[in-house]
């Protein structure tokens, strides 16, 4: 069986975050571990990650994982942007690093124009770089999946893999799959067949054994939108029966899977979504 987690506020305290997951069922969590809109960070204290590590014993949370800054650009062409987008994902790493936390799940970026092969030549230098800087540190870049808006990368397999085999360190390079990033890329998925069709390029380009991560999101646009816009799970364009590949999936027993859907009640049951969430993806089970 998958470990079903959330993307959960951190509000409070780290281990707020882990608490939150138990409540509602879950078996893992991730989390940001600084205010994802912003470069600066307060310092983690000791404190703070004996409160985190205290929760997660507590509530039998498992293989949680951190979020980076939606700021970082790692494929920029503005030198400023790229130094300081280097500079905060040492940043990422070292506190992930510090939680305990074992991969850091980052969007590859944006080329803003320059082209799609400059903009993976740009993240290959920049990640050697981040990587030379924390090789004291095993915590991993988990390059996700993206729906492919503007001129963001990672849309298509190929982007995953021209970086992780471009790259000095592959060893701390990791993949996280979005099924809503995916679908909007225009990877079609519907039936089982389909999904061992899109597992066998994701394989052929990136390699399953790097898979570490999922993000279970349905999609408020169609298949190929490139249009990145979560929807709860069999509420929008996926619909349930692609899940039900996924979580039945013999080689994703252990890797965990997160939810990254809207943070709101069911106005009907008076439910929160994550508990309605968590609880449609287990009656896919069989």
């Amino acid at each position: 069986m998958p470990l079903f987690g959330s993307h959960l506020s951190i509000a409070g305290g780290y281990y707020k975050a882990v608490d939150r997951a138990g409540q509602l069922g879950f078996d893992t969590v991730q989390i940001f571990t600084k205010n994802n809109n912003q470069w600066r960070a307060k310092p983690i204290t000791d404190a703070e990650v004996e409160q985190f590590e205290t929760s997660l014993k507590k509530n039998g949370i498992k293989k949680p994982i951190s979020h980076d800054s939606y700021l970082i650009n790692l494929a920029s062409p503005d030198d400023e942007l790229w130094n300081k987008s280097i500079d905060a994902m040492v940043v990422e790493l070292e506190r992930a690093h510090q939680l305990g936390i074992w991969h850091v799940v980052a969007h590859p970026g944006s080329h803003v124009g320059t082209g799609e092969a400059e903009g993976i030549k740009r993240i290959i230098n920049g990640l050697n770089i981040v990587f030379e800087r924390t090789k004291y540190i095993l915590t991993s870049v988990c390059l996700e999946t993206t729906a492919g808006q503007g001129t963001n990368l990672g849309y298509h397999f190929r982007h995953l893999g021209a970086i992780i085999k471009g790259c000095g360190s592959i060893d701390r390079l990791t993949a996280c799959i979005d099924t809503c990033h995916v679908f909007a890329a225009g990877y079609y998925f519907a039936t089982k067949d389909q999904y061992e069709v899109m597992m066998e390029d994701f394989d052929q380009h990136v390699g399953i054994n790097r898979l570490v991560a999922w993000h279970l999101n349905d999609s408020k646009k169609e298949l190929g939108s490139r249009v990145d816009r979560h929807e709860h799970i069999g509420k929008g364009c996926i619909g349930l029966e692609p899940f039900r590949a996924i979580v039945n999936d013999i080689r994703m027993a252990k890797i965990p899977m997160y939810l990254e859907t809207a943070k709101e009640v069911d106005p009907e049951s008076g439910r929160e979504w994550d508990e309605i969430n968590l609880d449609t993806l287990k009656s896919l089970l069989q």
